[in-house]
């Protein structure tokens, strides 16, 4: 199949995608939901401490996110799953390597980018200055991405399983503490007046490592929640 063609198939899911989850916009809201009550229930329950809200806004912005994240992991292919819409989808000419990538970049539209775009205004709660919001801007812009492609796999590998919600976060949590260490150690890092590039850099092979295997183990994990 040519570029444009792969391109037009990959924005084509990608709408598709879009366009049901506007339709339902209580599921979409719900992940930006939980993610700002959980994140602005911290400064309150501790207090006007600016010194401790300053020390602990990275690690808990970032479990919020993270946690926000998964919420919606289980949908990412269980609708096309119930109405056979993924059968279809395998059977297609298109690779099915381009379809999972066009539903892993919608997830992350609706999912993640939302999170990486209201985090300035919550980290304003723990009192962060515009560098840190910055650096935390960039190392979301970096994770998030990573969570969605890696929770396509365990979305995969769940598929159509009783109890599939629990299992997936036992599947995929241990695999995303490498990005919740880099992610929050890069705003500690600048916090302390070290430099945040480290784990930026390490954040960045990551997202590499999974945009290059996670549709190719997303892909394999669905054939064989369908056979």
């Amino acid at each position: 199949m040519k570029q444009v063609g792969i391109i037009s198939v990959l924005g084509a899911v990608v709408r598709r995608d879009l366009t049901i989850a506007l339709r339902q916009k209580s599921e979409v809201l719900t992940t930006l939901f939980f993610f700002v009550i959980v994140a602005s229930l911290f400064p309150l329950g501790i207090g006007p401490e600016t010194a401790l809200l300053r020390r602990i806004a990275p690690g808990i912005l970032w479990v919020g996110a993270l946690l926000a994240a998964m919420l919606s992991l289980q949908r990412m292919f269980a609708a096309d799953y119930q109405d056979g819409s993924l059968e279809q989808m395998v059977l297609s000419p298109v690779p099915l390597g381009v379809l999972v990538s066009g539903k892993i970049l919608a997830h992350w539209l609706l999912a993640g980018l939302p999170l990486v775009l209201i985090a300035p205004l919550l980290g304003l709660q723990f009192d962060l200055d515009g560098r840190s919001l910055a650096i935390l801007v960039a190392s979301l812009l970096l994770g998030t991405p990573v969570m969605s492609l890696v929770g396509a796999i365990g979305a995969a590998l769940t598929l159509g399983v009783r109890g599939g919600g629990v299992l997936l976060s036992l599947l995929i949590l241990p695999l995303y503490i490498p990005v919740l260490i880099f992610g929050a150690g890069a705003v500690e890092a600048d916090a302390a007046g070290m430099s945040a590039s480290g784990h930026l850099t390490l954040l960045a092979a990551l997202l590499s490592l999974a945009a290059f295997f996670a549709p190719w183990a997303t892909t394999a994990a669905l054939r064989i929640s369908l056979e």
